[in-house]
């Protein structure tokens, strides 16, 4: 897309206006009301929220060719990995508490389209208050693609590096003619190779949002999801032994990084409801449910360097959980009261999840054989366990219930209250049957005080406290599978948000802590430390001017590993976390020629330490995407033609550095990392049909 200024649901949207005054003012106005969900209560302003909140809009993913959520979120300048979990703040997320759909818990570690979504709200830091326990590492939520009241027959076609062939297809309108019943429904599929040599590619999707307007007042809103994404044949991630360091990445499309029968084959289906009312226009419910089923046909490649030559061994993993189920619920009343003149916006909250865990009873690791980087080798496929027969390894279950308060005492003060009452339970259990449990109550809790001197200027102090359900003791550690009891992890923030011309910033200083724990010399998994991230974050978002729209923003993080007893671990920096990390992107649309947009996107990463004694480290890396749009009418077909491409240098980098463990950036054994892509082109073509 050509950024807000150009909407392609008709043909009459595509006009190229002369830059005026009220022009100028409706980009600004667009930057004030910006808003975002605020977990149960509701759709904010961004200026009238204290945290740090980033919105990835729909305009953007299309205009950067984005496939996947994991896509999205690497435009977040907070966001330093591409790992399988979300993370911000130098904080990875859990399997399930820190990521929604549509305000409902899903598994984190499967696929999400980018066709399927409208755009991805992150809201960085804790929100434990507001969502139930977490991890500190913010909350995802994706909007799913909502019916229109108009008839729109979209479809793309595209090709990308590799010679994957897209198709796709977005169709929405009405089922009768009062539109009472409206629909949207869309269809991907993609299917061919990726960057490396062998390798394969494939993407299909049936997705269906369903409007039931029950009344003027109440609406039920329904999706349905079956997708099913895999690709095979790409690196495999790299460990390192102990006493060796990671070289140089290696060129990612190189043959035999990985091998042409392992990858991944991931299947995900998922239903969802809610329930709208809106009372008198003041008092609002929504009440929703989710049934989320995740198949998946892991075979991880790891090579595992073995000496500092570049001599590695090469394992293939069949061992991690094949299915996740999770039923995912919640109900929200909101509503104001006066109490004399200050105005209270309330806000009753219950939400909760119900989460399975099954492994493949015959998974295993196996080692395959030894090659080398200067000689990657294809070796032969072993033998792979049944998928579909698996015993049940976990049960995560979870409930809070949530109240908010906001007092506005004034236009320019007001305070934030809100909190959390939380049931945790979790089991594991070994396909010998042992099995380990935890049950735990406690409370989460957040204050902000918000101060407006200015109609477009918001300031902001908040302190938030969190549960977070404890880590599994790793596999290899004296206690094995076992549970710790939850950690409390604590923030605080300073923050403001400005509004200048149509640019939303926002600039926030953060202190988070967190119990930190990793298996110890005894060989004993247990906390021995916390993990204190200290930061300052700039975000910018928004136009410029008619034609200029911008995107990203600076992180400064100062992660630390403190309190653990061991001198040559106190005081340093965490595993795989960098400095600074920065990306922007900008969009262009050039008058001179009607119709054409161009756009670059920017993003740099800083230094970072491969263990926790950091003795060792990876160099800084930049990137450097660009791309371009044309729209215009064809045969009276509103029509955009696109082109990207992604890693212009073809920069060979590490990403995703992390110990042997996933929990948080925390774990036992030797660093993991992954080669970052090479550099990729994908075209296509949209027409309204």
């Amino acid at each position: 897309m050509l950024g807000s200024a150009i909407h392609l649901a008709h043909a009459e949207d595509i006009t190229l206006a002369p830059i005026d005054v009220d022009a100028n003012e409706s980009i600004a106005q667009q930057a004030r009301e910006k808003s975002a969900t605020l977990g149960p209560m509701g759709q904010r302003r961004l200026q009238d929220t204290p945290y740090s909140i980033s919105v990835m809009s729909r305009d953007l993913i299309d205009s950067q060719q984005l496939k996947s959520f994991k896509d999205i979120i690497r435009y977040l300048p907070s966001v330093q990995a591409d790992g399988a979990r979300p993370q911000t703040r130098g904080l990875q997320g859990s399997v399930v508490q820190n990521s929604r759909l549509d305000g409902l818990n899903v598994v984190s570690t499967t696929d999400y389209p980018a066709e399927q979504l409208e755009g991805v709200e992150v809201l960085s830091g804790l929100s434990g208050s507001l969502y139930g326990p977490a991890n500190p590492a913010g909350t995802f939520n994706l909007l799913s693609k909502r019916p229109t009241d108009f008839t729109r027959n979209r479809v793309t076609l595209g090709v990308g590096t590799g010679l994957s062939w897209l198709k796709t297809a977005d169709l929405s309108g009405l089922f009768d003619a009062e539109g009472k019943i409206r629909y949207r429904l869309n269809l991907v599929d993609e299917q061919g190779h990726s960057y490396a040599p062998g390798s394969t590619l494939r993407r299909q999707l049936v997705s269906l949002a369903t409007d039931f307007e029950i009344s003027d007042d109440s609406v039920i809103k329904t999706n349905f999801s079956h997708y099913n994404y895999l690709a095979k044949g790409l690196p495999g991630k790299f460990a390192v032994a102990s006493g060796v360091t990671l070289p140089h990445a290696p060129d990612p499309s190189k043959s035999h990084l990985g091998q042409n029968y392992a990858g991944d084959n991931n299947t995900t289906d998922t239903a969802s409801a809610h329930f709208k009312q809106d009372f008198d226009g003041n008092w609002k419910l929504d009440v929703g449910a989710l049934r989320q089923i995740a198949d998946r046909e892991s075979t991880g490649v790891t090579n595992t360097l073995i000496n500092n030559a570049g001599t590695y061994r090469t394992s293939v993993s069949s061992a991690t959980a094949s299915r996740f189920t999770i039923n995912s619920y919640l109900a929200n009343l909101n509503g104001a009261v006066y109490t004399g003149p200050v105005r209270h916006d309330l806000t009753f909250g219950l939400t909760g999840f119900d989460w399975d865990n099954y492994n493949p009873a015959a998974g295993s690791t196996q080692t395959l054989g030894t090659a080398s980087l200067s000689n990657p080798a294809n070796f032969a496929e072993p033998n792979y366990p049944d998928f579909t027969d698996r015993y049940h390894s976990a049960n995560a279950k979870q409930r809070s219930f949530i109240v908010g308060d906001t007092l506005i005492f004034t236009p320019q003060w007001s305070l934030m209250l809100s909190g959390s009452q939380s049931h945790l339970t979790a089991d594991n259990y070994t396909l010998a049957g042992v099995h380990s449990a935890s049950e735990d109550s406690g409370i989460s809790t957040a204050s902000s005080l918000i101060y407006k001197p200015l109609d477009d200027l918001t300031l902001y102090l908040t302190y938030a406290d969190s549960l977070q359900q404890g880590d599994s003791a790793t596999a290899g550690s004296s206690n094995a599978g076992s549970i710790l009891s939850p950690y409390r992890s604590r923030m605080w923030e300073l923050g403001s948000k400005w509004v200048v011309g149509g640019v939303n910033l926002s600039l926030a200083a953060f202190q988070i802590k967190r119990p930190f724990a990793y298996t110890q010399a005894d060989n004993l998994y247990a906390i021995a430390g916390e993990q204190r991230n200290l930061g300052l974050e700039l975000l910018a978002d928004g136009n410029v001017t008619q034609n200029l729209r911008m995107y990203g923003g600076i992180t400064w993080l100062d992660p630390k590993l403190r309190s653990t007893g061991n001198a040559s671990t106190e005081d340093t920096r965490i595993v795989g976390l960098s400095r600074v990390t920065a990306s922007l992107l900008t969009e262009y649309r050039i008058d001179q020629v009607p119709g054409l947009a161009v756009n670059l996107n920017a993003r740099y990463v800083g230094p970072r330490p491969v263990d926790d004694s950091n003795d060792h480290w990876v160099g800084s890396y930049q990137t450097f995407d660009i791309g371009a749009s044309y729209t215009t009418r064809l045969m009276n077909r509103d029509t955009v033609y696109r082109l990207e491409m992604t890693k212009v240098g073809n920069e060979h980098y590490w990403t995703n550095i992390v110990p042997g463990g996933l929990n948080g950036y925390t774990g036992a054994g030797q660093a993991s990392a992954s080669a970052g892509a090479p550099r990729m082109l994908q075209a296509s073509i949209q027409v309204d049909l």
